[in-house]
């Protein structure tokens, strides 16, 4: 992990290698689907009903990769679990993602419910990122990462209701 630039207080501007990984984790889905032959791929082929929260959809699904990546905690190590916090954290990410890839294998398996894909393919995403930055005490993927939540989740309701 790198620190180069203090932007605020404990905040720097960096790079968090571990970061990418963990994008990658959250894209597997999208990498392997092109391999399973769907019947009906509603994700895919969803509408688009609101040109504005698809371009906020993008910037702030970008913006939480981004900022994971360069922005790192004064005291962040590469990878720390030492405090209870850090543990519960990312414990929490973990079932996240978990429960993302349990919502992708259904998905697969032909369950494409609304209720189902919004719950798991719409809200964990970016609740994913939401507990990285506080395992991170990265407060601006935190925020971010909320801002990502509502409109990943509205943008989820225009278009599959």
């Amino acid at each position: 992990m790198f620190k180069w630039v203090r932007i605020i207080k404990n905040q720097y501007l960096g790079l968090w290698l571990i970061g990418l990984v963990l994008f990658a984790i959250q894209e597997i889905p999208y990498m392997i689907m092109p391999l399973i032959p769907l019947e009906s791929n509603p994700v895919m082929q969803m509408p688009t009903n609101s040109v504005f929260l698809d371009v906020c959809e993008m910037i702030f699904g970008i913006l939480c990769v981004v900022v994971m990546v360069l922005i790192v905690h004064k005291d962040n190590k590469m990878f720390s679990m030492k405090t209870k916090a850090e543990k519960t954290f990312f414990s929490v990410a973990a079932g996240i993602i978990a429960l993302n890839f349990v919502g992708w294998i259904l998905y697969f398996c032909g369950i494409q419910a609304v209720a189902a894909i919004i719950i798991f393919i719409f809200a964990l995403p970016p609740l994913y990122y939401l507990f990285i930055g506080l395992w991170r005490k990265n407060y601006f993927l935190v925020g971010v990462a909320g801002v990502f939540f509502v409109v990943h989740l509205s943008n989820a309701f225009v278009n599959l209701l």
